[in-house]
């Protein structure tokens, strides 16, 4: 090997590294974060960013209460107790249709009433009143070693028979 193969070998070496080392930053900066593994969901966390546990949480909040929980990606979302004391299977998501308020859930009133505009959602956030144009997101609630997990729910929307829009 002659010394100019040496020398160009050298060179392109030290340009080759930090180049790549640049071009994988700007490559990896392109792909999206994930919000969680393929299928497990995410740990649903009370406002203090406490991990919520299934007999925890039902030892705090009795039948019928809906409150709310860190949901998917960060959104406020509504952990809803059934009447017989279980969590129901579906998460509420508290952001509204119509501007992006959170809802509050009114207990007098056994609805979901958004403050801005006076739109209102049924008990399980079917919207019955405007100017929301649709029903709240749902999340499937999930309890996996004791945890509560929420996950996407791609499925038809229970509550109006029709594709889940914000899937």
């Amino acid at each position: 090997m002659t010394r100019r193969n040496i020398m160009n070998l050298l060179l392109a070496g030290a340009v080759a590294v930090p180049g790549t080392a640049v071009l994988g930053g700007w490559l990896y900066m392109l792909v999206p974060p994930s919000s969680g593994g393929s299928g497990g969901g995410v740990v649903a966390r009370d406002a203090f960013g406490v991990e919520i546990t299934a007999e925890g949480w039902l030892k705090t909040h009795g039948p019928g209460d809906r409150t709310l929980a860190e949901g998917l990606k960060g959104d406020p979302t509504y952990l809803v107790v059934e009447n017989d004391g279980q969590l129901a299977g579906y998460g509420v998501n508290a952001v509204c249709t119509h501007l992006g308020c959170v809802v509050p859930w009114n207990s007098a009133e056994n609805k979901f009433m958004c403050p801005c505009h006076g739109s209102q959602y049924d008990n399980q956030g079917k919207v019955v009143r405007g100017p929301a144009p649709l029903s709240l997101a749902l999340a499937h609630v999930d309890v996996t070693d004791g945890k509560v997990f929420f996950s996407q729910w791609p499925e038809t929307d229970f509550r109006t028979g029709e594709p889940a829009w914000w899937a």
